[in-house]
């Protein structure tokens, strides 16, 4: 029993239903009942987290989702966070997290991990950190993908949240187990083709409105493509780690 978690979910529910978030779910069966796995989820906004965990209550299990540490150092988020027995991540040493994940998965957690590392900007598929692999090859455990679409409507990087009621529509497709087989590259290219195909055909029964931010630039959207995208994080990640050398220099 979960009283934390449950009543956390609890409360997630009545939310989306005051937003009149319309849920569209498959594949809940792929998620096993018992037992370890990595669910690896794409990652297009702040929220992909809160319904990447709705399948999973079909057989009444929860994700540990491995987060960046900023949440847990936060006196609001960090509490909650650490009551979930979520997993934090220090990106500039993450070996310990990775250790708790494979210590989660051999217990028979189901480990939730983002492949692409940060939100899309583009909402297409990034390429793959090899994380998801290796602590799966590790663990012994299967890979669940998992794809999300709409979320991004709702609130994503560089645009403001939309948490009224805007009975946004919200696709969420659950593939099936990929064993872990063959070195953490081989893997984790398997996974990336995987996800990219399921996200191509979730995007098909969904309405896409003409240059909207949240619309990938291939579908007649506003969002930069996957290569400015690419260039935005990388202009980021400079800017972080030039902080980074300040700090330590001071």
């Amino acid at each position: 029993m979960e009283p934390v978690y449950r009543s956390v979910i609890g409360i997630a529910r009545v939310v989306f239903a005051f937003e009149g978030l319309k849920f569209q779910v498959e594949g809940e069966e792929n998620i096993p009942a018992s037992g370890g796995a990595v669910i690896a989820v794409n990652h297009t906004g702040y929220l992909d987290f809160t319904y990447a965990g709705l399948p999973p209550r079909r057989v009444k299990r929860y994700i540990r989702f491995m987060a960046k540490k900023e949440v847990f150092d936060n006196k609001i988020s960090g509490p909650i966070m650490r009551s979930l027995k979520h997993i934090p991540v220090d990106r500039g040493a993450g070996a310990e997290s990775y250790k708790a994940a494979v210590s989660d998965l051999r217990k028979g957690e189901l480990v939730g991990v983002y492949p692409e590392a940060t939100i899309s900007r583009s909402f297409e598929i990034k390429e793959f950190k090899s994380g998801a692999a290796r602590m799966a090859i590790e663990a012994g455990v299967p890979i669940i993908p998992t794809v999300i679409w709409g979320a991004q409507r709702v609130w994503t990087k560089g645009f403001p949240k939309r948490l009224g009621r805007t009975k946004t529509p919200i696709s969420i497709a659950v593939g099936a187990p990929i064993d872990p087989d063959g070195p953490p590259d081989e893997l984790t290219e398997k996974l990336h083709t995987t996800m990219k195909e399921m996200l191509l055909k979730l995007q098909e029964g969904y309405e896409h409105e003409p240059g909207a931010y949240w619309v990938p630039a291939r579908l007649g959207g506003s969002a930069p493509t996957l290569a400015e995208a690419d260039k935005l994080d990388a202009a980021d990640g400079a800017a972080r780690n030039a902080a980074r050398e300040a700090k330590k220099a001071e």
